[in-house]
Formats: C-alpha cells, structure tokens, sequence
C-alpha cells in the first residue's frame, strides 16, 4: 500500500520543514524533531528491505529449491541471534529437536529468514517473562494446504508464545501485505506487515505449509511445515 511508506516519508518531509523554518533556532525541538525523524528514516529503510525481499522470493516462487537443511543448526542459530531481544522481555528461547531429525528440502538462507520472522513476533508479542518454544519433529502428514507430492514427507517446526492470542477472525488474513491485527502496536513494535507475507512465499516456493492457531489470553503457535527426500521418510 503507499500510504505505509507515503506516511513516515512525509513526516520526516515535515520535520525538515519546520526545522528550516519555525525550529531553526529551538534547539530543544531541533533534538525531538531529529529523533523522530531517524526512527521514521529507520521505519521506511526497513519497509523497502522487506518489499525487495519480498520482490525476490516472488521471482524465485515457482522454482523449489533442492538443497539439504540441517534445521536444528538453522534453530540454534536463529534462537541466539535472537537472545539479546528476547533477554530485553526477560524471556527465554527454547529450542527442542530431536537428534535424529532427517534434513528439510530447502534453502537454508530463506528458512533463517522464515524463523527469524516467527521467533522475532513470538518475542514481540509474548509476554514479558514467558518462554517462547521452538520444537522440530517429523510430521504424520503435513495440512492440506501442502501440495499432494510433498504432505506424506514432511517436518513440522511449532513456534509457540504466551501472549494475548489473536481473535480467529484475525486468523485467515495474516499473510496478507500490511495486514496487521493492531496497527499502532505493531508500528510501535517496529512491524513492516510484510513478516508473515515473506514467510508465506518463502514457503510456498518450498512446497510447505504455515498453519495458525491461538488462544485468547494464552498464546499462538506458528507451525511451519517442510519436505523431506523420501528416502528419509521411514
């Protein structure tokens, strides 16, 4: 939508304005206004790394990639690049896969970047305290949104939180481009509404699944579901 990069870009636009003018010699406001205005350069910075993202994933979309993931080491690598975010809310990681995992049929830099996305919302939206679950195990069969070839063969990654939940009418819409379920919470939080949408295609073009569920007042859990070469299946 343009207005989501329309609004922090005429706000800075603003800000530059009033300091040329008005403000010129407030330094006082010379300093809110520049501190404003670098969280908004910050914000539109983000919002068109994402849509490039974005953009590329898309061209790539209907090519599966074929390579090798080791998810416990993609799991472990994610869960501590995100330990400083998480310790802010005294929360804890917990990373749970098993040993005998067979490897994901994937990309390993799009799969950092699919839970990157999930485990950094869980962070965001958890509570403070609470401990935010990150478990890996082979799936029975994979939800009917997986392509037919692919959903005997599958893993399945639940990323769980304790947080609000979100209302089921929420649910079908948040993989949608800058759908968000509270606007100025997830602005403040530093949300794009592109997270879920990226994590979508990334998926989409590994022929797996993202399924939602949540329960007001206890948490959602994220499960993201991957193939697996079928000679790894039994």
């Amino acid at each position: 939508r343009p207005g989501e990069l329309r609004t922090p870009l005429a706000t800075v636009l603003g800000f530059v304005e009033t300091l040329r003018g008005p403000a010129r010699d407030d330094e006082e406001a010379r300093d809110r206004f520049l501190g404003i205005m670098y969280q908004q350069s910050l914000r539109m910075k983000q919002l068109i790394e994402d849509l490039l993202s974005l953009s590329r994933i898309e061209l790539r979309e209907h090519t599966p990639p074929t390579g090798q993931v080791d998810l416990g080491r993609v799991l472990s690598s994610v869960a501590e690049g995100l330990e400083f975010q998480a310790g802010e809310k005294s929360m804890t990681l917990v990373v749970e896969v098993p040993a005998d995992l067979p490897p994901a049929v994937g990309d390993s830099d799009e799969l950092v970047q699919v839970f990157q996305n999930l485990v950094s919302n869980a962070i965001k939206y958890g509570r403070a305290g609470t401990a935010v679950t990150i478990a890996a195990a082979r799936a029975r069969r994979g939800p009917v949104t997986m392509p037919q070839a692919t959903r005997d063969f599958c893993l399945e990654v639940r990323v769980a939180d304790h947080g609000e939940g979100i209302a089921p009418e929420h649910l079908p819409r948040l993989t949608e481009r800058f759908y968000r379920v509270d606007t100025a919470r997830s602005r403040q939080l530093g949300g794009t509404g592109l997270g879920l949408a990226i994590v979508k295609h990334i998926l989409n073009r590994h022929q797996g699944a993202l399924t939602i569920g949540s329960t007001i007042g206890e948490g959602s859990c994220f499960s993201v579901f991957l193939p697996i070469r079928r000679r790894d299946a039994v």
